[in-house]
């Protein structure tokens, strides 16, 4: 921030690195976590990169996931149909906020609170999708999520 400027949400995180580093670490767990296990025991070897270019690219990185994979819409596309039930969301909450302390992501307040209420939010809206039987006809934006109430990163 020498620059004056605040940096994006995914920049302060370590840019999409850090959040590959956190989707490995995450998804290295998943297989030993009873509540989460059955859900991903058939995901894509490819799996953890493609939710790191998602929330880099909601949290104001590169819009790589879009160009990639297809958008939000895609990754709603991905939770319909599964039922996904409270305490699944809540486990996988959970688990993404403790890898992201092993990752070694911010820890600042700031950082922690608009990342959290992303995490709250996104596993919310997947319940939800999940509970469908097909596809939300909008065009579903892909979100952006910011500093939020905090304005900014803590700077001592």
């Amino acid at each position: 921030m020498s620059d004056g400027k605040v940096p994006t949400l995914c920049d302060w995180a370590g840019g999409l690195p850090a959040l590959e580093h956190l989707t490995d670490i995450f998804y290295q767990r998943v297989p030993d976590d009873p509540l989460l296990a059955p859900l991903f025991a058939r995901m894509d070897a490819h799996h953890p990169r493609f939710v790191a270019l998602f929330l880099a690219e909601v949290l104001g990185g590169a819009p790589l996931y879009s160009q990639e994979r297809g958008g939000h819409r895609a990754m709603l596309m991905k939770h319909v149909g599964r039922h996904l039930d409270e305490a699944q969301r809540a486990r996988w909450m959970a688990l993404l906020l403790e890898c992201a302390d092993a990752a070694g992501l911010p820890d600042d307040p700031e950082f922690r609170s608009a990342f959290v209420g992303y995490v709250e939010w996104g596993t919310r809206l997947a319940v939800l999708n999940s509970r469908l039987d097909q596809a939300p006809t909008d065009q579903a934006p892909m979100p952006h999520w910011g500093w939020g109430e905090t304005g900014g990163p803590y700077l001592g």
